[in-house]
Parts: C-alpha cells; structure tokens; sequence
C-alpha cells in the first residue's frame, strides 16, 4: 500500500489541488456574511453525540469546503488507517508497534491479536488488580498521601484527570504529582506529606526515564531516612513493562502494575498509568473514563465522514494549517477543574504531529502540526487574547464550555458562559470603529465544544475526541503520529554533558556557547 503513488506526496493530490483552487475561489470569505446569507447556520454546522456537542458554525468553510476536505480524507485513506489502528495492525511504522490504547477502553472481549496473542485477557487482568488494589487503599485509609513520580504522558495525563475529576475524589486522600528534574519539584511536595502514610508510585515504561528515576531514588532515599529502615518496599509501586529494574529498585513484583509496548506514552491515562487519580476517584469513575472514551471510540469508527466529530475537527484544522496557512491553535476551557486540560493537549497534539519526515522518510512538502496554546477561561482573557483579536496573525480557536457546574454560586456560571459566548462572538463579527485602535477585523475562526455536565464519562468523550481527531491528521499529512525521537536527542546530550558537568568547560569538545554558559554557571 505504502507504494500507490497517492502516498508519495500529499501536495500532489488532485484533492490536495482542488482544495488549494477552493481556497483561492473562496478569498476572504467572512464568517458573519456566512451567518447574514444563512441565519440557521448553527441548525447545518453542528453535531451531538450524547452528553457532548461540537459546534463548527464559525468557521469560514461552505458546503463545497468540507466537500472537499472530506474527499481529501478518503483519498488518504482516513477509514482505511482508522480500521488498522483499531484491529491492532503495526501504524507506529519507526517502533514496529501496534497502536492500542482504544483497547484499554473496550467492554468488548473479541480478540484484538498483537504478535499472536489476543491482548484483551491482559487488558482484564490489568483492570482487575487495578480496582481491588484501589478498593483496598480507599477502605483501608492505610495511605493518605500518594506521589505519582512520572513525566511526560506519566505525568501531565494523570495530573490533568486527577484536576478536572477532583469533584469526585475522596477528599482525605491527597495525590501529588512530581515530573521535574529540578529538585525543587520533589523537595516542595515531600514537605507536604507524612511518610508512615505514604505511597510513591512510580510510572515510567522502560523504568530507565531519566528525570523519574531520579526523583524516584531521592523519594527512597528521603523516605528511608524518616522511617529509619532501609526496606521501604511496602510504600513503593510501579507501572511499568520492565519488571528486572523494578525488581533491583526494589518493587515486588506484585505491586508492579503492566504497561504495554503497544500503548504509547501520552495516550496511556487509561492504563495504569491512572492509577494515582484511580485511587482518588475510585474504579467505578475510573471506568465511566473508559466508558465515555469508548462511547467516542464507537462514534469515530460508525459515524458518516461529515457526521464524524474527530474528522470534522481534524479537516477544519487540515483547512486552517494548509489552505489557510494559519500556524496556530488556542484552546480555552471554561472551567477551573479543566485547568491542566491545554498542557496535556500539547503534548498530545506537538509531540504526535510536530514532525517533518513522512511515512517514508521523505521530508515533507507541507505544513504540519500546529503549535498549540491556551488557558482556562477567563484567565486566558487577560493574558493573550488581545493577539487573537487584533494581533496580524489569525489564530483559529477551540472554546470548551460546560453546561452545569459542580459549583453553583451566585450568577458566577451565567458570567462564565456568558463570557466564553461574548468571546467567540466577538472574533467571529468583529467591530468597525472611527478609532483604529479600537477596531476588531473579525473573521476569526472558532468552535465551540460543549460539555452537559463535566463527569468522568463526559471527560472520556472529550479525551478521545482530541485523540482521534490528532490521529486523523497525522494520517492527511502522512506521518508518523506515535514516535518522538525530536525528545531524545536532548537527552543524550544531556546525558553527555552531565559526565563533563565537574571538567573543566574549555577542554570540552562543544560549541563556544554550550562552554561558556556552563563555565559561568560554574563560576557562581
């Protein structure tokens, strides 16, 4: 497959071409005479799928745009790819991995085979030990304090749920997250917590991470000082495939939780990975996360292509990068418990599609991920959304809003919501005025995602939904949306240079810079 003559450029495309004549056709369409010519817009350019609904209505496409967009899918093959990830064929090309955290997901026992073996029993076993084990610990109350050392995927994803579920947590358990190599991290957190009451769980795949196992050695070493033994074993898990590290840290290997090869770090929050928001939440709401992002799962794989959420989402963005060429995205949640949701969101997106060398390592002719940022609403207000407004270059949004709030005070939500659907408006119209300072252009694009109420189901739908769409642009722009080798080479670097660090700098073999700056940190 990987020879049709379809996949050695996308750019070459007939759909690819006809979409860039669309665009010159369409010029600068503005998104309010769109709404003037069709005062129902919002009836023809919006979707629901249960508890979560999308709105697409402002941006600056026509019937004929997504037309097109949707046959640019189909002629990469979008539903073809779809099926291999689903049904576990190898789609992490540079790894020779399958690609199957949808499987972590699934209530349905047909055997998904990954070299020869059906990985559903794991997947059972896996979530079986997962809830007796958080059972225990939530009944027992023997721990209070757990640490999640971990980072990347093992951290920003269990940080992120842990924050917007934080309505359902039990409240006398208090989860802390350490991810940084500055000590600092580890230092500020180990201050808050009793060690008697104490469990560190560690989660790293390979258990070789460099800045985990660091803090994981400090928090041992810190935790054998205030007990006043050297087995500390009883306060220490793992999620983890490498079972000889754990062992020699010193793990029992009943306390080592598996993670597979076949699921890839930023997309892990439904394994084990979970375990620390798990254990606050419970494995009840644990599952209703797995429940909702199956939901989505489902909706991905049956909806029509221009009833499909995740498609839909990942074209309009194929149109803004690549026909538009528009570098940018914000994400703004109007919700305090969704505060950690735009950190996660840029790995997922940056780290899966911040690539330049396609399936078959040939540099790419074209635009490819967008650097996406944001914040929660409406902090985000007053910090950067004066350059999306006016700023000369248009950065296309997404606004996620929820319905009902956990938190009923005042008319604080009305205020929220009213604010999330003034901002929206407000790009999309824009204002003329005398004063040019005080003129708005307008014709900023946007959609808006609204949640009904913020659960850990609807959570699950909202989580897959970015996953997918991600997924789906990888697929366009024909790159490899599971690997991140851009992450090691500076690690290897520092590795080296962490050797060096107490030689003197001038007879190191590095650049001038690199030397000098490591020459003055000495100096001080």
């Amino acid at each position: 497959m990987f020879n049709h003559p379809k996949y050695r450029s996308r750019a070459k495309l007939a759909e690819w071409k006809a979409l860039s004549s669309h665009k010159k056709k369409v010029g600068d369409l503005h998104i309010k005479t769109l709404f003037e010519e069709n005062p129902a817009r919002f009836e023809h350019y919006h979707l629901r799928h249960e508890n979560i609904m999308l709105d697409y209505s402002k941006q600056p496409i026509t019937p004929e745009t997504l037309d097109k967009l949707m046959s640019l899918a189909k002629a990469c093959n979008v539903e073809n790819w779809r099926h291999r990830m689903f049904t576990g064929q190898v789609i992490n090309t540079s790894e020779n991995r399958a690609v199957l955290h949808t499987a972590l997901r699934t209530p349905d026992n047909t055997p998904v085979i990954v070299e020869g073996e059906d990985i559903i029993p794991q997947i059972r076993t896996s979530l079986a030990r997962m809830k007796k084990f958080c059972d225990k610990l939530r009944k027992e109350k023997k721990f209070t304090h757990i640490v999640n050392i971990g980072i990347g995927g093992s951290d920003l994803a269990p940080a992120m749920v842990h924050e917007a579920l934080k309505y359902y947590s039990d409240r006398d358990i208090h989860v802390h997250f350490v991810s940084n190599m500055d000590g600092t991290n580890l230092v500020e957190t180990l201050r808050l917590i009793d060690p008697e009451k104490t469990l560190f769980i560690i989660t790293s795949k390979t258990f070789t991470t460099q800045e985990t196992m660091a803090n994981a050695h400090s928090a041992r070493q810190w935790l054998r000082e205030r007990l006043g033994v050297y087995d500390v074993s009883k306060h220490f898990i793992a999620a983890s495939l490498n079972i000889e590290a754990t062992k020699e840290f010193g793990i029992d290997e009943e306390h080592v939780f598996p993670i597979w090869d076949w699921v890839g770090g930023r997309f892990s929050l439904w394994s084990t990975i979970g375990l620390s928001f798990c254990i606050a939440i419970g494995f009840d709401n644990f599952q209703a996360l797995l429940d909702g992002a199956h939901s989505m799962d489902q909706h991905f794989l049956n909806a029509p292509m221009d009833k499909n959420m995740p498609i839909l989402m990942a074209m309009i963005g194929i149109w803004h990068r690549n026909f538009m060429d528009l570098p940018t995205l914000s994400i703004t949640p109007y919700d305090q418990y969704l505060r950690l949701l735009v950190p996660y969101l840029q790995q997922l997106d940056m780290e899966s599609n911040g690539k330049a060398v396609d399936r078959k390592n040939r540099p790419v002719t074209y635009k490819t991920g967008p650097v996406v940022l944001g914040d929660i609403g409406t902090n985000a207000q007053h910090a950067y959304f004066q350059i999306l407004h006016q700023g000369s270059t248009i950065v296309p949004s997404d606004f996620i809003l929820v319905a009902k709030t956990h938190n009923p005070i005042g008319v604080h939500h009305k205020m929220l919501l009213s604010n999330a659907l003034a901002q929206s408006k407000a790009l999309m119209e824009g204002k003329k005025d005398a004063d040019p300072h005080r003129c708005f252009e307008g014709n900023r694009p946007s959609n808006t995602i609204v949640l009904d109420e913020l659960t850990p189901y609807t959570l699950g739908l909202l989580l897959a939904l970015y996953e997918h769409k991600i997924f789906v642009q990888g697929i366009i722009w024909n790159i490899n949306s599971f690997d991140q080798c851009g992450v090691e080479l500076g690690k290897t670097l520092a590795g080296e240079i962490i050797k060096n660090f107490d030689k003197d700098p001038r007879t190191l073999q590095t650049d001038s810079s690199t030397c000098g700056i490591l020459e003055h940190l000495k100096s001080l």
